[in-house]
């Protein structure tokens, strides 16, 4: 009895330290996930019996993510939990008052070529071993869209960065170089990097590194017909789905702790400031009327505001803050430059476009603040119309530790953003609904 009270001491330090998957891969393996041992940025005090008890595991330590994998192979408390839930509802995708918004969205040409992402892809593709594409290849309508996740211990398909040779790698960041604007390309490849900062602080490279990210497939790649891709992992979501010439790249989740690095192997690499000092140089434009309207929520901002990230496809969400129909026109043209900050990070010529339907809509957008708004503060902003959803948020500290962070107060150094196509268009779905309708018979694509 002595012991088993001791296991339970052990669960119940773990449960401060680790995520309810941890608990899953106890009862799963019989007591053997490496979890206790490998994961070192998480450790208050703890009760030495206890401690004691969680290292009896005796499981060696992981020096890799693919070790780290093999040895803990149970698909996680989100995998398991979170996203059955989340799936059991259909997709509606973000609305206002649970209606979606009929017309938004049609299948048209552009002008703006799809051929080199196509390409970059099929390239990909043929770099896969037959096993690799096998985890990599989907159905076009599969939920493989929907599964994604900014936590680094979600259970994901596809094939990661290290586990690819270095031919398949730079196929991969050729996909994404396709896909993607200078930007958006920088702000991916830093945001993996601030991955393996994080891990370097909490001696975690086993867990948290530069190449744990995974590339999936949806459809075929075609000129005609619908496919898609997804790169998924630990502060990264992009959804990129393609139609003719037309791309729709949302749900797109990036985010950093730390957001900049101060110390390591990619020591002054930052990312996100830009999103962060133009949101600020927003509010402090506003007058005095506009930024009460704006700030939805008076005080300090004391937790995480985020409500739009992962199996959120279908939230409801009312528009809220400062109409942009009553800003001057500098104003105005200042909330556009924000809004591209972000749509930039998808390639020119699709941003283009995209920005086109935004200043369509730009109108019957807001702008809503919480926190603070003297520089150097901690904040949390939406943009919010029919075809754009945008928050940006100052996070509560997870892997950072250190004196200098209360994990109940959010911090600049952690930053999450994410952008949504609200309607029924995150995904591309709205347009796959309207190729279905168009071309009945090709669900199975």
């Amino acid at each position: 009895m002595s012991h088993l009270n001791s296991v339970r001491r052990a669960m119940k330090w773990m449960s401060a330290t680790a995520p309810i998957s941890v608990f899953i891969a106890l009862v799963a393996t019989g007591g053997t996930s490496p979890y206790a041992q490998s994961t070192q940025v998480r450790q208050p005090p703890v009760d030495a019996q206890a401690e004691k008890a969680a290292k009896a595991f005796n499981v060696p330590q992981p020096t890799t993510y693919r070790e780290y994998l093999e040895l803990w192979h149970n698909p996680g408390y989100h995998s398991q939990v979170v996203e059955k839930q989340a799936l059991a509802e259909p997709f509606k995708g973000v609305t206002t008052n649970g209606k979606v918004v009929p017309g938004l969205f049609s299948i048209k040409f552009t002008g703006v070529s799809t051929e080199p992402v196509r390409k970059a892809a099929e390239a990909y593709i043929a770099s896969l071993t037959p096993e690799q594409r096998q985890r990599t290849m989907f159905a076009m309508n599969d939920d493989q869209w929907r599964k994604w996740e900014n936590i680094d211990d979600y259970y994901r398909q596809g094939v990661a960065f290290f586990d690819m040779t270095d031919a398949q790698k730079d196929a991969g960041f050729n996909l994404m170089r396709a896909g993607l604007s200078a930007k958006g390309l920088k702000l991916s490849r830093d945001i993996m990097r601030l991955n393996y900062a994080l891990g370097e602080l909490g001696h975690n490279l086993a867990r948290l590194g530069d190449e744990n990210y995974f590339i999936t497939i949806m459809g075929t790649p075609s000129a005609t017909k619908p496919w898609g891709w997804k790169l998924d992992g630990h502060h990264i979501a992009i959804n990129y789905f393609v139609l003719g010439d037309q791309v729709v790249m949302s749900p797109a989740f990036f985010g950093a702790e730390p957001a900049i690095a101060k110390s390591g192997k990619y020591q002054g690499t930052e990312v996100l400031q830009a999103e962060q000092n133009k949101g600020l140089a927003m509010i402090r434009a506003l007058d005095d009327e506009q930024r009460q309207r704006a700030i939805i929520k008076t005080g300090p901002k004391t937790e995480n505001q985020n409500v739009g990230e992962a199996f959120k496809d279908n939230i409801v969400l009312d528009y809220a803050g400062v109409p942009v129909s009553s800003l001057n026109a500098a104003q105005k043209k200042q909330l556009v430059d924000l809004v591209a900050q972000y749509v930039d990070n998808m390639d020119d010529g699709h941003a283009k476009v995209k920005m086109a339907e935004v200043e369509q809509h730009l109108d019957q957008t807001y702008f809503a603040w919480i926190g603070a708004t003297d520089p150097g503060s901690v904040f949390y902003y939406r943009i919010h119309s029919p075809v754009i959803l945008i928050e940006f948020d100052h996070q509560q500290p997870i892997g950072l530790r250190g004196p200098e962070f209360d994990r109940s107060k959010p911090t600049l150094l952690h930053i999450h953003t994410v952008v949504r196509t609200p309607n029924g268009n995150d995904y591309g779905k709205d347009l796959l609904r309207q190729h279905y309708l168009e071309n009945p018979g090709t669900h199975a694509e």
